[in-house]
């Protein structure tokens, strides 16, 4: 790890998830807050929207190119909101000159699978009837790159590519890159944690719709792009995706990002964060304008 992620890593302290007595609503309410007392980029116009009872807000840059972005939130499936993720969805709209949909999904405990994926049809519904005009792309990170690539499954031929970074979609962890979780600040305690939020049973592991790494329809995925974290143990499923997809002959761009670990993205305090949206608006402006 770059010596900045290993002093972020050790200033950590965020609590125990599973530790009894742990207040979900009040650590889900600090971090929102928090979120909100960053800095945040300007942004021509955000609004918040209702597509047919999922709240979006809806941020569109000066002077935009067609398209829209719908972008879906990390987060373990159980923790962060569209507050959370409003600075990186002005960066997004910024940087690609896209409109960019911030989807404030239903989460677990209070609504677990298939509420998520089942909010982002829904959406994608709207999008078709009466939402901003396309063409669209699929886009998150962890938790919400796991549901915008299962909102592309679900909805073949709906978006023109998928951008995903560091994807979470192996509910069982078997993959070798979990034997350094601990180290990483992604525990693997943590993490079945979320899963075990997120399935209603675990017969619900099986299910491509929550692992998609089980799909036997990754050929009609549009263009996608995987960004993975070197020192994230997330790393091997979603460089195992990037493989499959791309045997499966869709185009495929996978990267990893060197030094990183999880969560970098979207906080623009570490120096990778920066290039990596530009990267991944590049990306998404180079197939939107061809879509």
């Amino acid at each position: 790890m770059y010596p900045e992620v290993r002093a972020a890593l050790e200033a950590d302290d965020s609590p125990t998830l599973s530790a009894p007595g742990f207040d979900l609503a009040a650590h889900r309410e600090e971090a929102r807050l928090a979120s909100l007392r960053l800095p945040r980029e300007e942004v021509a116009s955000v609004e918040d929207v209702d597509a047919d009872g999922v709240r979006c807000r809806l941020y569109v840059p000066a002077d935009p190119a067609p398209g829209l972005v719908v972008h879906a939130h990390g987060g373990g499936f159980v923790l962060n909101d569209i507050d959370v993720h409003d600075g990186i969805a002005r960066r997004m709209a910024n940087r690609g000159r896209r409109a960019v949909l911030n989807v404030d999904y239903r989460r677990p405990p209070e609504d677990p699978f298939p509420a998520a994926p089942d909010d982002l049809d829904t959406v994608v519904g709207w999008l078709r009837r009466e939402g901003p005009p396309g063409p669209y792309a699929a886009h998150g990170d962890s938790a919400g790159a796991n549901l915008a690539l299962v909102a592309a499954l679900r909805n073949p031929g709906f978006f023109a590519a998928v951008a995903l970074v560091y994807p979470f979609l192996d509910p069982r962890g078997a993959f070798p890159s979990w034997r350094h979780g601990e180290e990483s600040g992604f525990d693997p305690a943590e993490a079945r944690w979320y899963w075990e939020q997120y399935a209603r049973t675990e017969a619900d592991y099986d299910d491509p719709d929550l692992a998609p790494l089980l799909s036997e329809h990754l050929h009609t995925l549009p263009p996608t792009f995987v960004a993975t974290a070197e020192a994230d143990p997330l790393r091997d499923e979603g460089e195992e995706l990037a493989r499959r997809v791309a045997e499966a002959g869709v185009e495929v761009v996978g990267i990893r990002c060197l030094g990183q670990t999880h969560g970098f993205w979207r906080h623009a305090a570490f120096t990778a964060s920066e290039p990596l949206v530009r990267q991944v608006a590049g990306w998404l402006d180079q197939h939107l304008t061809t879509a």
